[in-house]
This record gives C-alpha cells, sequence and structure tokens, in this order.
C-alpha cells in the first residue's frame, strides 16, 4: 500500500441514505469509495451509516482513506449515524451540514440517492453558476441512473434558462474512474522502494 500524501485532498459524495431497489447501488458505491481511496483521497459525505452513503464510506475505509461525515441532528437517528464511518460532526440544520461539506471538500461527485441527493448536486452547481466557489462536479450515471435529469437539464438549455456552459459545470461519467479522472485526480503513480 502506498503512503498517504501529508494533506490530501477531499471529495464531497452526494449520494442516498437509502440503499435503492438493485444492489448494483450499493455494489457500485462499495467501489466508488475504494476508488477514491487507491488515488490518495478521502471523502466527505453525509454521515449516513445505512444505504449508499454507509456503502462509499465502507469502500473508502477498506481502501486505506479517510472519512468525514457531517449530518445534521434532525437526522442523527433516521440516517443512523450511530452506524456512520469515520469523524462525524453533528451540527444544527441542513443548511450548516451543506455548508461545511462544500468547505471541506475540493470536488463533488454524485451517486444515487434521492431529493436530498438532488437538492445538494443543484445547490453545489447553483453556488459554481454564481462564482460563489469554482470546485468540479462529476455525475456518475453509472448504468444511466441520471440520464432522465441529464435530459431535464439539456432541456433547460434548449428552452433558453440554462447557458451550454453552464450546463458543462456538470460533468458526467459513467465509471469510479472516468468520474475522477474529470475531477482532476489522476493515478498517483506508486513510489518505488528503495
Amino acid at each position: 500500500m502506498h503512503k498517504r500524501p501529508d494533506k490530501s485532498e477531499r471529495v464531497a459524495v452526494f449520494c442516498g441514505a437509502r440503499p435503492g431497489v438493485q444492489a448494483e447501488y450499493i455494489d457500485f458505491a462499495r467501489q466508488f469509495g475504494h476508488s477514491l481511496a487507491r488515488r490518495g483521497l478521502d471523502l466527505v459525505y453525509g454521515a449516513g451509516g445505512v444505504g449508499v452513503m454507509g456503502a462509499v464510506a465502507d469502500g473508502v475505509l477498506g481502501g486505506g482513506g479517510t472519512v468525514t461525515g457531517v449530518i445534521p441532528r434532525s437526522l442523527h437517528e433516521r440516517e443512523r449515524a450511530d452506524r456512520a464511518r469515520g469523524e462525524i460532526f453533528v451540527v444544527r440544520s441542513m443548511h450548516e451540514r451543506k455548508a461545511l461539506m462544500y468547505r471541506l471538500s475540493s470536488a463533488f461527485a454524485v451517486l444515487p440517492g434521492g431529493i436530498g441527493t438532488l437538492d445538494e448536486l443543484m445547490e453545489v452547481l447553483t453556488w459554481n453558476q454564481l462564482s460563489l466557489m469554482e470546485k468540479p462536479i462529476v455525475v456518475v450515471n453509472h448504468g444511466g441512473f441520471f440520464t432522465p435529469m441529464l435530459r431535464m437539464l439539456d432541456h433547460l438549455v434548449a428552452e433558453g434558462f440554462l447557458s451550454a456552459d453552464e450546463r458543462q459545470l456538470i460533468q458526467v461519467a459513467e465509471t469510479a474512474q472516468k468520474a475522477l479522472d474529470l475531477l482532476g485526480f489522476p493515478v498517483r503513480a506508486l513510489p518505488v522502494p528503495a
């Protein structure tokens, strides 16, 4: 196993606290987390101990990475933060949760999830659109999960409510490797043993 950099970059992963109906969502989330760790990246996530959230955290830890979770007190029990992995910050509100996740992260990846996941995605897209921050975003469209949403974004462009440049703020990948490449985290060469 390679030595981790002194100060690792962190990727926020937005995803569901539910597992979804297909086992593939959990399997892919675990693989995605492992891929993050293999590139020397650490995870920031919503601190849910179950569902896609729990699986991505397991993958990062299994790959030797570190995990930072942020959860509002009101969701602590609902999202089973008692089962959450890594260092956990309990905050007062969803607004504080998102603000801290954004501050701790260098980039954002989006895996399958529900309304909360879409809310987080749209907020970071808006912040980038308004130049409140400039951090890359990738939607991981594994198995075509996000295809309907991506079509909606294209419809917004066609109807004049989103510019083509703004649409490009959301990059799209189907694999973990391609997603991390698009976020600007190339595979690091392992050090040669002395």
